[in-house]
């Protein structure tokens, strides 16, 4: 009995909320700009249950395909109910020009519902099917994957951000993708920005609504001057595509489908900073900056240590230039620096902070003064470059022996008193220490032989020596194994952290090639690259190996990975540099 009266509650209060929409007669084209020969969808939809006697309009200047195909929807949703139901046609065009859909009419308890004309403009004509209804057509007609740049004329260093979008009509299911071409961004640092949730939003596409996804995004920093082209991104997207079948509740029944998309190339002309006011100190930083030069305090006692920060804060390139580097008077010991980066990825670049933590450690009293330092960068907005200074920094240190203070004049010290002398002994329990004589004991003897063992000793390191260096290939070899691990010692650190070691990996590959090429970041191109090693005589096994790491991190860096093939990635980049460096 309970659940019979529950039913009849939830019926009369959907059948109520039902009533209690106000009654409406839309229309809705599934495109507004259309080919001369192009076939669209209207829809024709009204939202309340027992509307009658529909009259579509007369259509004039368009010829009906197909239709009317009418679907019926009812759903209940956090205690509210809807209801609609669709007339749908199929129509082409059949002149050129801006074109007026007339409205459509129904009633509803007496009263006549009418809804608003429809604009359509009509275009070019088009290649087309033999079956409009090919569910291929249809996915390419609405289903778009986009290349988005947010500037096309950046300076060089400047940060902008690339968007791949995929648009889809409403009628449009998306089931999955697979991206099968990541893109390759030659001449630009590049670093992804993640996204961790890829929420479906609406936006308009060619004057029409979408709903769209964001498959990918980097932030992007051009290295050079001139033209540079933003590689393209290929996806296999499974999609669920609208039939003109029904079933028998009167829903459009779908059909899945898979096919493959291509965003295109985009291409940007990246202008050269000028020659003109450009600063000695200028480092290659552009964007907009603060300077900071902090110690964590200025009183403090001779051998106790004082860390000083000095960095820049802002937004910009922040990874791609070198901090200032603080000068410190003699008497204090300075030990070297350890960098850090704080660093956001977004659609504006990147922000945050990066700096060097020094720590001081005076040896003697007195005041130090620890010169201000100079930064300069290039802000694309201003279109000028920015000097900045930061103030010194005074140490006042005590205890200890002092030194002269900065200001002139001699340090005074207060005389302290010493106490009265204490008793003197008048005698001592001293006693004679017995020495055994050195001369025949077993050290004057050890000592008399040990040069004529050290004469045969030395003959056979200097030739184990003379061995080693004859071994130029061993030599090579070794000299290679150390500089591959000097420079791949960071990405060792962050196996374990994706993203981390891959930017570290990448980091060391380019650091590696300006060492031995003497070549700057912007020149570090695959196929410059593989010119300039084939210049200095590397085999092309090993410079194919080469750019196969370099490969490796662009597309791992996007795909699941392991701590194993981390290692193994590691690994080969080892034996990579190791190779080419015994052929230096």
């Amino acid at each position: 009995m309970k659940k019979l009266w529950f039913t009849f509650l939830f019926c009369f209060a959907a059948a109520w909320s039902i009533q209690a929409q106000e009654a409406a007669l839309s229309a809705t084209a599934s495109k507004t700009k259309v080919a001369k020969n192009g076939r669209f969808r209207v829809e024709f939809t009204i939202n309340k249950q027992g509307a009658d006697h529909f009259k579509a309009p007369d259509f004039e200047n368009f010829r009906v395909i197909s239709g009317p195909m009418t679907s019926i929807k009812q759903s209940w949703v956090n205690g509210k109910s809807s209801y609609k139901q669709s007339y749908i046609y199929t129509l082409s065009p059949s002149k050129f020009g801006d074109l007026t859909i007339a409205p459509a009419s129904i009633e509803y308890k007496g009263e006549t519902f009418k809804s608003e004309p429809l604009k359509i403009q009509v275009v070019d004509e088009e290649d087309l099917p033999k079956n409009p209804n090919d569910p291929y057509y249809i996915a390419k007609e609405n289903v778009h994957l986009v290349t988005r740049v947010s500037k096309k004329k950046p300076f060089v260093g400047e940060g902008i951000y690339v968007e791949y979008r995929l648009y889809f009509s409403q009628n449009i299911g998306l089931r999955d993708f697979n991206p099968t071409n990541i893109p390759n961004y030659d001449g630009f640092w590049h670093e992804e920005i993640d996204i961790k949730n890829a929420e479906v939003k609406t936006a308009d596409y060619n004057g029409e609504p979408y709903r769209y996804v964001t498959l990918r995004k980097s932030v992007l920093i051009p290295q050079r001057s001139g033209t540079l082209v933003v590689d393209n991104m290929a996806v296999d997207i499974a999609l669920q595509i609208p039939t003109d079948q029904a079933d028998f509740f009167g829903n459009r029944l779908m059909k899945n489908i898979n096919r493959s998309f291509n965003s295109g190339k985009k291409v940007v002309n990246v202008q050269a900073l000028p020659e003109m006011g450009k600063p000695e100190n200028f480092k290659g930083a552009v964007g907009s900056f603060k300077l900071f030069m902090s110690p964590n305090k200025t009183a403090l006692k001779s051998n106790e240590s004082v860390q000083i920060e000095v960095g820049v804060s802002g937004k910009g390139n922040l990874k791609l230039f070198e901090t200032p580097e603080i000068v410190a008077p003699s008497e204090l010991e300075v030990y070297a620096p350890e960098h850090f980066e704080k660093v956001k990825k977004g659609t504006s670049g990147l922000s945050g902070k990066v700096y060097d933590a020094y720590t001081i450690v005076p040896q003697k009293s007195g005041t130090y003064r620890i010169s201000g330092v100079d930064f300069s960068y290039f802000d694309p907005k201003k279109k000028s470059y920015v000097s900045l200074e930061s103030e010194d920094v005074l140490l006042k240190v005590s205890g200890g022996t002092s030194v002269a203070p900065i200001a002139t004049g001699v340090d005074k010290q207060e005389v302290v008193a010493v106490e009265s002398l204490k008793y003197i002994e008048t005698e001592t329990l001293l006693q004679p220490r017995e020495q055994e004589s050195f001369f025949g004991s077993n050290k004057f003897y050890l000592l008399l032989l040990l040069p004529m063992l050290a004469i045969p000793l030395g003959i056979f390191i200097g030739k184990a020596r003379e061995a080693r260096r004859a071994d130029v290939a061993g030599n090579k070899r070794r000299r290679a194994d150390r500089l591959a691990k000097k420079y791949l010692s960071e990405a060792k650190k962050q196996i374990r952290n994706k993203n981390e070691f891959y930017i570290a990996l990448e980091r060391a590959l380019h650091n590696y090639l300006k060492a031995i090429l003497a070549v700057e970041t912007a020149d570090i191109e695959k196929e410059n690259i593989k010119k300039l090693l084939s210049e200095k005589g590397v085999g092309q096994q090993e410079i194919d190996a080469f750019i196969q790491v370099f490969d490796d991190c662009e597309f791992a860096r996007y795909t699941p990975i392991t701590d194993s093939m981390m290692q193994e990635e590691y690994e080969k980049a080892k034996e990579a540099i190791s190779q080419i460096d015994k052929q230096l």
